[in-house]
């Protein structure tokens, strides 16, 4: 029992306690001292601090990276970047393509040879007329009554000398008998000549007159085709192909023809490549108009001269044009074939036409050599057109600037980009 009471005592006592202590825990926050308080505003106010001295810092290290960025930027932008090519070996005979254009192998203007009217015209532009074909008839009324006058000239002439040639006999006859002079025959002798010297004069007036009327019929002169027709009916139609003499009308052309079946180009070859020129050989021909398809030609002849003016050689190529599909007037490449020579040798290098530079103090390139530009000298041996030939001052493994600014000069820093072949034509 006593033990039983004891634990009901301590018991007790805890439980007391236990309330005193909530309630003083409850009365606590009653309590807190000011001092406490400001020192967690303080707290505060320095880690707001902090947060905005690291937005500060951010900040000014973002924009003195893009100000970095920026001048690593600008730097590379002043740096120029070029496109470079690697110069392809040279063959030892290349081909080489000229322009030209076609010509007609006969072109000519066809004149009156009379003056009148046009009566009537046959053909017309594109048509296909043979030799001596009509082409068109001139009336000249002028003219044929001119040759009725002459034709009637001439009976009379005839005429008096048939009588001078009966008179001539007559003398001669009685002259055997002494009943006549010896000058009276003589007389009836030469009035014969010249009754026969009339004649003959009349005679060819009645031709000249005959011819000039055959021209009232225009012909055509070879076999061709017609290009122009300058006239029509009832035009006034002068004769002559010269321009005006005083006061004198000027003539005009009636037709144009031009034989086509046979073409002729004439090309300027660079003296430098006139070696390829062998009268007789063999030449293609291409048209833009006839992609991937060649026509063949031969070198007819050529001038045998050097033009001084354009260091050229003159040569004429022709074509046959059986089939007429080339177009007179066409422009056209004549191929020629050129050979190996010392001016040429193998180790020869082909660039673009458009990685010269032209300067005051000779030909150059531009060239890429430890990420600087270089300008070098160089000799050039044949001009392809798209591309040349260097003979001296390349290399096949130097890098040639392509399309060089003019303001390329000697050491200035370069970017290069994929560089690639560039002496295929």
């Amino acid at each position: 029992m006593i033990a039983a009471d004891e634990n009901r005592r301590t018991m007790s006592t805890r439980e007391n306690n236990a309330s005193e202590v909530t309630q003083a825990g409850n009365e606590r926050p009653e309590r807190v001292p000011a001092r406490s308080r400001f020192h967690w505003l303080l707290l505060g106010l320095a880690v707001a601090g902090l947060v905005l001295a690291f937005v500060i810092y951010s900040g000014l290290r973002e924009r003195a990276q893009a100000e970095t960025t920026l001048g690593v930027a600008t730097e590379r932008a002043a740096v120029p970047t070029v496109s470079v090519i690697k110069p392809s070996a040279g063959d030892g005979a290349e081909e080489i393509a000229l322009p030209g254009t076609t010509q007609a192998f006969i072109d000519t203007p066809i004149f009156a040879r009379t003056n009148g009217y046009l009566k009537s015209w046959y053909f017309d532009i594109g048509a296909h007329v043979e030799q001596g074909q009509l082409l068109a008839v001139i009336e000249a009324p002028e003219v044929d009554q001119q040759l009725d006058q002459a034709k009637a000239n001439l009976k009379t002439a005839q005429a008096s000398e048939k009588l001078a040639e009966i008179t001539a006999a007559r003398w001669q006859n009685l002259l055997k008998t002494d009943s006549v002079s010896k000058q009276e025959t003589d007389q009836a002798i030469q009035d014969l000549s010249a009754r026969q010297a009339t004649v003959d004069s009349m005679k060819a007036d009645v031709q000249r007159l005959e011819q000039l009327q055959s021209y009232e019929r225009v012909c055509a002169p070879f076999s061709g085709v017609i290009t122009a027709r300058n006239t029509d009916i009832g035009a006034l139609i002068n004769e002559g192909a010269g321009g005006a003499q005083g006061l004198a009308p000027v003539p005009q052309e009636l037709f144009h023809m031009a034989a086509v079946k046979m073409l002729r180009v004439y090309v300027a070859v660079p003296e430098v490549d006139s070696r390829a020129v062998q009268t007789g050989a063999r030449a293609a021909l291409t048209l833009d108009e006839f992609p991937g398809e060649k026509f063949q030609g031969t070198i007819a002849r050529d001038s045998d001269s050097i033009d001084p003016s354009s260091r050229t050689l003159r040569v004429e190529v022709d074509i046959d044009n059986a089939q007429g599909r080339i177009r007179t007037g066409a422009y056209v490449f004549v191929h020629l074939k050129v050979p190996h020579s010392r001016q040429s040798p193998k180790s020869s290098v082909m660039v673009p036409s458009n990685t010269l530079l032209f300067r005051a103090e000779g030909l150059r390139v531009g060239v890429v050599r430890n990420g600087r530009a270089e300008l070098v000298p160089i000799i050039i041996g044949r001009d392809f057109g798209a591309t040349v030939e260097v003979v001296a001052g390349l290399r096949p493994t130097d890098q040639v600037i392509v399309n060089p600014s003019d303001s390329l000069t000697s050491g200035s820093p370069v970017q290069v980009s994929t560089p690639q072949t560039g002496g295929s034509r």
